[in-house]
């Protein structure tokens, strides 16, 4: 299926006043934006017809980046070396593209197929670019990607929904992103309660040089209905009892961490880690941080596991070590970061840890859930998506959870493993052990 790009260009903000703001302000990236991940992240939505035209999607989009214009802006280094988003307007990248082929089933399936669907994602000084595709059928697919500098996953699906309204309505942008990325203002005297250095940051080093791969990384879809996922919670609260239900995510993450650990035939005495992403916004009290805040407010925790005890236990035991290692990623722990990475002296020689770029993560997982952002909620007006998918990612070991169009309840989980693992890992997949 050939996806023909007939039209790229740069969209700038449209302002509704005559006067604009200035163009040559930088904001200086916070603690937490400069320790996530420094790449692009790619999604898709499919649309089932009708659909807006292009032009009204396009006037949508250009008044939305009057009240997001970290979008429209570019990342530099100021005079102290501090990375910066610069709010000058430079302009979205908007592609226009059409496929003479219908839609159907083909972005059931992830495959390098998807990168076709939205901008390239490499390279590129644009932090935020957007693609349109029109099928012979009249479906449509909006691919999106943005820089993790300027925002995570929950403020992404802001400005996402923010589009969406202003196309659907015509409206003003409500309610307002929170801009100021100052407002995490390190304590005094500081209080150092963990030890950072060997969690979100590492000792510098030099680039390593990744081995050649003997095997091909794939990404499937896999789908849990929700009738499988209550009898798996069940197993896992008869297993370890908790004081409260263990959630979906939990027993999931769980349930994927032992069936990918077994599937991999590790050695025994190995420790294995999941990497899960903490919204901060749900933790941090003193003060609290708006759930309009436009950045990234998450930090990591880090379940561990000797191999042999993760698979000779029951799924129970995973449970409560996710559980116990999410709920140590709280008030405190975020503040103490704050402190951490606002000290010189603490932070001499060290680089943040995701930095690494990997493209194996084994005997580890990193596992990104957004079973509670609403990306779902994206509508222009005429029908809200019928598909979500994140981007064909080549990482072993990278998981995405998110709710799934399939049925109220049902999960869909995005699995990137070596070729010779997946089959046994999809075979196994509904089997509880």
């Amino acid at each position: 299926m050939k996806i023909n790009r007939n039209c790229s260009r740069l969209l700038k903000p449209s302002y509704q006043t005559p006067i604009h703001p200035p163009t040559n302000v930088s904001m200086p990236l916070s603690p937490f934006d400069a320790v996530t991940f420094q790449t692009h992240v790619g999604i898709l939505y499919a649309y089932r017809p009708p659909n807006p035209s292009n032009e009204v999607i396009e006037q949508g989009l250009r008044r939305v980046l009057a009240e997001y214009r970290e979008f429209a802006g570019r990342l530099i280094f100021n005079d102290n070396g501090h990375q910066c988003i610069l709010l000058n307007d430079e302009g979205m990248r908007f592609i226009e593209a059409t496929c003479d082929s219908p839609l159907g089933r083909s972005i059931d399936k992830p495959s390098p197929y998807y990168l076709d669907l939205h901008p390239d994602i490499m390279g590129i000084e644009e932090l935020a670019p957007v693609q349109l595709t029109r099928f012979a059928c009249g479906s449509m697919v909006v691919g999106f990607t943005t820089h993790h500098a300027v925002s995570d996953g929950f403020a992404a699906s802001h400005f996402l929904l923010a589009w969406g309204q202003t196309v659907r309505y015509g409206l003003p942008v409500q309610p307002l992103p929170l801009h100021d990325r100052s407002i995490f203002i390190p304590r005094n005297p500081p209080l150092f309660q963990f030890e950072h250095s060997e969690i979100e940051y590492t000792a510098r080093q030099p680039k390593a040089k990744h081995p050649e791969l003997q095997h091909t990384i794939v990404m499937e879809r896999t789908h849990i209905h929700s009738a499988f996922l209550e009898k798996l919670k069940s197993k896992v609260s008869g297993d370890n009892p908790c004081d409260k239900p263990y959630t979906t995510f939990e027993c999931l993450t769980a349930h994927l961490w032992r069936k990918i650990t077994r599937v991999r035939n590790l050695e025994g005495e190995l420790t294995t880690k999941v990497r899960i992403a903490v919204n901060g916004r749900f933790r941090m009290r003193n003060p609290t941080v708006p759930m309009s805040y436009l950045g990234n407010v998450v930090l990591w925790a880090w379940p561990c596991s000797k191999v042999k005890d993760l698979l000779s236990k029951p799924v129970g035991h995973a449970a409560r070590l996710i559980h116990d290692a999410v709920a140590q990623v709280d008030d405190d722990y975020f503040r103490s970061f704050v402190d951490f990475s606002s000290s010189k002296e603490k932070m001499e020689g060290l680089v943040p840890s995701a930095y690494g770029g990997s493209v194996v993560l084994s005997p580890d997982l990193i596992v990104s859930s957004w079973l509670r952002i609403p990306f779902y909620e994206m509508d222009f007006g005429t029908n809200p998506p019928h598909l979500f998918v994140t981007s064909y990612m080549r990482v072993e070991g990278f998981l995405h959870i998110v709710p799934s169009f399939s049925g109220v309840g049902d999960v869909d989980a995005f699995v990137s493993l070596f070729d010779k693992d997946m089959g046994s890992f999809i075979d196994g997949l509904h089997y509880l052990d």
